[in-house]
């Protein structure tokens, strides 16, 4: 096969999952980076709010970043699943971008990986709150439209997740 199609979070999609991850961080009373990835990582939206710590930016992208890049695990989750590998923990402690703690959560359709959303900002179970807010926001969109989807696409892709 020398190409395929593909389903991915569109600009529409993240701006969506964005507001509600924002949404939810204003509920919150935190002050909250928030990072919007397509399934190759991709950054399509990001919002640090005001008052957010600067370096936690970047956070939130390599949250989003390494659900994506390890096929839709939940930062949290593959925490959990290293715990015991010592030789992987320190292997990945050394790669700069690989973010194993709660707040990076996958934005899947119809078990899908589409996507992802990181959040950064307050405790690992807030962030991960965050984040869960925007992914969910997605699907439910999805589910029942208010007008004519647009947050996510059919894409044809060859040889890059990043080119249409």
């Amino acid at each position: 096969m020398l190409v395929r199609t593909e389903t991915v979070l569109t600009y529409a999609g993240a701006r969506l999952a964005l507001d509600a991850s924002l949404r939810r961080a204003k509920e919150i009373g935190g002050a909250f980076n928030v990072a919007v990835t397509d399934s190759s990582g991709g950054l399509l939206a990001f919002a640090r709010m005001d008052g957010a710590f600067t370096v936690s930016g970047s956070i939130a992208q390599d949250k989003a970043w390494t659900v994506t890049g390890f096929g839709g695990l939940c930062t949290d989750d593959f925490y959990e699943a290293i715990a015991g590998e010592d030789a992987v923990r320190e292997g990945i402690a050394q790669r700069g971008r690989v973010a194993a703690f709660g707040g990076g959560v996958p934005v899947l359709v119809d078990g899908v990986l589409v996507g992802a959303v990181g959040a950064s900002g307050g405790s690992a179970a807030q962030d991960k709150d965050v984040a869960t807010a925007g992914a969910d926001a997605v699907v439910a969109e999805l589910q029942n439209p208010a007008e004519p989807n647009t947050a996510v696409e059919l894409n044809t892709t060859a040889g890059s997740h990043d080119r249409p």
